[in-house]
């Protein structure tokens, strides 16, 4: 197994800023530090190509993250400043999500070390997301005939509002968004299924859930791929989750989701999505463990 990783590209944040932007390092020196993967099965990605953006993210947009002139109020929904710096990673990161992708296709399981940037619109960005990977990864594989139906799978804390959009109308692709009730974003779109969870929701509630939806997702969804976000944000200890679900938890969800994909023979795509714990240690045990379970299922 390989992944893919762009944190050399990083992004200047002002003192004080709530995004934990070292995590995708940490993550990257974590995964090689327990022996997950050695340093050499980690890829950088190429910047992804404009005409790849285009299929999914309007041109207006594209240009305005490629020159730096989004308006101030765009700016701040997105939550980073411009910067070369933000241009170079987002352009990378897709492309990650679309390499991850491939290699699910080929090997069974696919690893993006990012990724999972669920709240870009066709038109916008924001919620710290730029380019939406995932959709862009999908249209690109379907333009190319290596796929046709795609189920995401967003365990996410926070709904994946912008991938429901741009799919809302496409009955090839399958979003599944499991989240806190009362939680960011407070408008919502709809997903093909959106589970929603109440404040405080722990590891046997949550689980459940999981177990009642996932089944019927992918049984519906009958698809030749699954994107799944293993968000770390559920955790008891994120600043921003509200849920409480425990490091054990967690790693139980992923098992569940690999699991699930194993017994159909369905590849499934990883990306990391959000994080937000007051310690950078949790976030790094939370993605390293999915990236063990992926590894203890698809090899």
């Amino acid at each position: 197994m390989k992944a893919w990783s762009s944190s050399r590209f990083s992004v200047a944040l002002p003192s004080g800023h709530r995004f934990p932007i070292a995590k995708y390092e940490a993550v990257r020196n974590g995964v090689v530090a327990r022996g997950l993967l050695a340093a050499t099965e980690i890829h950088e990605p190429d910047r992804v190509e404009r005409t790849a953006l285009a299929l999914v993210h309007t041109p207006d947009y594209v240009a305005s993250i490629e020159a730096g002139t989004l308006a101030e109020p765009a700016v701040r929904r997105l939550g980073f400043p411009w910067g070369p710096g933000l241009r170079e990673r987002s352009f990378r990161t897709v492309q990650g999500t679309l390499e991850a992708a491939r290699d699910a296709l080929s090997q069974g399981a696919g690893l993006n070390l990012a990724g999972g940037t669920h709240h870009a619109f066709a038109e916008r960005g924001e919620g710290f997301c730029v380019f939406n990977d995932v959709a862009v990864a999908t249209r690109v594989l379907q333009r190319e005939g290596q796929l046709r139906r795609v189920a995401v799978v967003d365990l996410d804390v926070h709904q994946g509002n912008g991938t429901a959009r741009i799919f809302e109308d496409d009955e090839d692709v399958h979003t599944f968004s499991m989240h806190g009730e009362r939680n960011y974003p407070f408008h919502r779109e709809q997903s093909r299924l959106d589970v929603e969870l109440p404040d405080g929701t722990g590891d046997d509630t949550y689980l459940a859930a999981l177990d009642r939806s996932l089944d019927q997702v992918l049984d519906e969804a009958a698809p030749e791929l699954v994107f799944y976000l293993a968000g770390a944000d559920p955790f008891e200890g994120d600043r921003f989750g509200r849920l409480s679900l425990s490091v054990e938890g967690l790693r139980a969800r992923d098992r569940r989701v690999f699991s699930a994909c194993m017994r159909r023979g369905v590849p499934v795509a990883v990306t990391l999505a959000g994080g937000y714990a007051e310690r950078m240690d949790d976030i790094v045990t939370i993605h390293t463990n999915t990236v063990e379970e992926l590894r203890a299922a698809f090899g």
